[in-house]
């Protein structure tokens, strides 16, 4: 009977080429997730300003339908629903429910402006649902007058 002999070859890794393979996948992660994680923040960033722009034509639309624009009191939901006592009104001006905030939050509509003149706010309070912040948490304004 013939023996086959096989040659006196490696037949896998050692341990050292094991480790120098995962010490380089460690490294190649450690410079790509943060990358990741950042372009997160900002695709969300992007996201609401997106939305109070296209809030902001509904707004608008409104105003030059009615003469003027929502009240405080009747708020974002008079885009979608008419204000009893309004004439002029031709909408809804959303025809999908009003959007939360990329991080969940409700965009803040408040009228009348800063200035106290005929003009509106619509911000999202950013990461942490609260007025300021820097970074992710920064508040996003979209005004109009």
């Amino acid at each position: 009977m013939r023996r086959h002999h096989q040659p006196q070859g490696r037949k896998g890794f050692t341990l050292i080429e094991l480790l120098v393979v995962i010490l380089i996948l460690a490294v190649l992660a450690a410079l790509i997730v943060p990358r990741v994680v950042n372009r997160s923040s900002d695709a969300k960033r992007a996201a609401a300003r997106s939305d109070l722009a296209a809030l902001g034509r509904s707004i608008e639309q409104f105003r030059l339908d009615v003469g003027r624009y929502p009240t405080q009191e009747e708020g974002l939901e008079a885009l979608r629903t008419s204000p009893g006592d309004t004439s002029g009104w031709r909408g809804p001006y959303l025809t999908k429910p009003i959007p939360a905030d990329p991080w969940g939050y409700d965009y803040v509509y408040e009228f009348p402006g800063v200035d106290g003149d005929d003009s509106y706010v619509l911000l999202s309070l950013g990461s942490d649902g609260a007025d300021g912040g820097t970074g992710e948490a920064e508040d996003i304004v979209e005004s109009g007058e």
